[in-house]
């Protein structure tokens, strides 16, 4: 029993030195991470470094409707922890790798960022024998820009993408930008045209990105058919008055209109500092197809009962009734008279009816032709007025939603 339990205290004595002396990675890294440095390494100027030496950014789309910005960054970041430190003499290793979780990390987010989510990039970190820790981090935010839509849909503009850290008057974090790359420019209608790193400050950092609309597609759905129905408004002046097609055509685009006007609706945002011009040119496109529209049927009234007998329609209606009335009772006196009249032989009454229905028609002939040389004079004036402002217009409005430039303050964020 003796000679069993010497043994005994042998194998243990033995184990706890081999322990003691194990310097391999995993036991490195479990030292370390039994020391618990849960929070920020400490300088005397209460200050920490942390190294950005590169950022991988990408649009991930962009709200036209609520003016915002949906963006992915992929971060390298870097820090000097020198509790993390280790002689190299007794753990021969330059580098270990850790868990994310037993060690305090900085977090990154974004200053104009309505939501910042930062992502651990993965599960373990990187960490060196000098404390110099080497970890990426993802942030997913949604960024709140007044996104200058005034050109719609030949919009472009510029969004900043603020960056910054924990601090708190002379302690914190601050942090030292290096390259930014971008990927994956196109999204939807927009394009990412750059993102280029600056600053204003040493602690205001900012990614700029430039955007711009690919206008092929709203153009074909909004500013392409508002051109094409004004067009065919004015070549439906080659249409007939009389008949009411032309009536019925201009009806139609109208409504037409009226459906794209919801389109450009769902699509824009309401009223900003620079709001789309586009909904200007709705609003005039509109108004001028209601004036087509109306005095198309004023005209078309024109050509059938004249200019001056418009007036009738205001007439009230008893009045009209009391000539109507008159007007009969003088046809039966006349007819009265026509019997009296014995002498004369029946061919002669019928003879004289037939003239004067023959006269009565052909003045109404007359003033129909004479009521129609008014209506169609009229028409040939207007479709020319209307031809001229409608293309004096379409031309100027594309010139302004081209050139013209608003500005936007896109820092009023930071103050």
């Amino acid at each position: 029993m003796t000679k069993l339990a010497f043994l005994l205290g042998i194998l243990f004595i033995g184990s706890v030195h081999a322990e003691s002396i194990c310097t391999d990675r995993r036991c490195l890294a479990q030292m370390l991470i039994n020391k618990e440095h849960f929070s920020q390494p400490q300088y005397e100027n209460c200050t920490l470094l942390i190294k950005v030496p590169f950022i991988e950014y990408q649009t991930l789309d962009v709200d036209t409707k609520n003016l915002r910005l949906n963006s992915r960054l992929v971060a390298s970041i870097e820090w000097l922890d020198p509790g993390l430190a280790w002689d190299t003499s007794v753990y021969q290793f330059d580098q270990v790798i850790l868990p994310v979780n037993t060690i305090w990390t900085p977090e990154l987010h974004v200053t104009n960022g309505i939501t910042t989510d930062m992502q651990q990039g993965s599960d373990d970190l990187v960490v060196f024998s000098n404390g110099t820790v080497k970890h990426s981090v993802i942030i997913n935010a949604a960024v709140d820009c007044e996104i200058n839509l005034f050109n719609y849909p030949f919009a472009e503009d510029e969004c900043p993408v603020a960056i910054q850290s924990f601090s708190a008057g002379d302690c914190g974090t601050s942090l030292h930008m290096g390259d930014v790359k971008m990927i994956d420019g196109s999204h939807g209608d927009w394009q990412t045209d750059f993102a280029i790193l600056k600053k204003q400050r040493d602690d205001r950092n900012y990614i700029m990105v430039g955007l711009s609309i690919k206008y092929s597609n709203p153009f074909i759905t909004l500013l392409l058919p508002t051109i094409l129905i004004v067009l065919a408004d004015i070549v439906s002046f080659a249409l007939p008055l009389k008949g009411g097609e032309r009536n019925s055509f201009k009806i139609t685009l109208v409504l037409s209109f009226t459906m794209f006007l919801s389109i450009l609706n769902d699509e824009l945002p309401g009223d900003g500092q620079c709001s789309p011009i586009i909904r200007t040119h709705f609003c005039v496109c509109l108004v001028l197809l209601v004036l087509s529209m109306l005095v198309s049927m004023l005209l078309t009234r024109v050509a059938k009962d004249g200019l001056f007998d418009l007036c009738s329609f205001f007439q009230s209606s008893p009045q009209r009734e009391k000539e109507n009335s008159k007007e009969i009772k003088d046809e039966e006196t006349r007819a009265d008279i026509s019997v009296v009249q014995l002498e004369v032989s029946e061919d002669t009454l019928m003879l004289r009816k037939m003239v004067k229905f023959l006269e009565a028609l052909q003045t109404n002939r007359q003033t129909e032709t004479e009521y129609e040389r008014i209506a169609d004079r009229g028409d040939k004036i207007f479709s020319c007025f209307y031809f001229i402002v409608a293309s004096s217009y379409v031309t100027a409005m594309t010139c302004v939603m081209v050139k013209y430039k608003c500005k936007v303050n896109h820092f009023d964020f930071w103050y």
